[in-house]
């Protein structure tokens, strides 16, 4: 699944780490999802689209 998490993270100049805690996982859960090696949780997609107050849709994108 596509997603604007590197570029939403860059933004703000935040490192996977400091974001992985936010997030509460591991800085390795976030450069999976940011590599799209790893579809989130749906919690996890919810907890990711409130810390940057966008919808899930904004971030991810399904391109069948």
């Amino acid at each position: 699944m596509k997603n604007l998490l590197r570029s939403l993270r860059a933004e703000r100049d935040w490192s996977q780490a400091d974001l992985a805690e936010k997030l509460g996982v591991s800085r390795q859960t976030v450069n999976a999802i940011e590599t799209e090696k790893y579809d989130p949780s749906l919690p996890l997609a919810f907890k990711i689209a409130d810390l940057f107050g966008k919808r899930i849709e904004e971030i991810f994108v399904n391109e069948r």
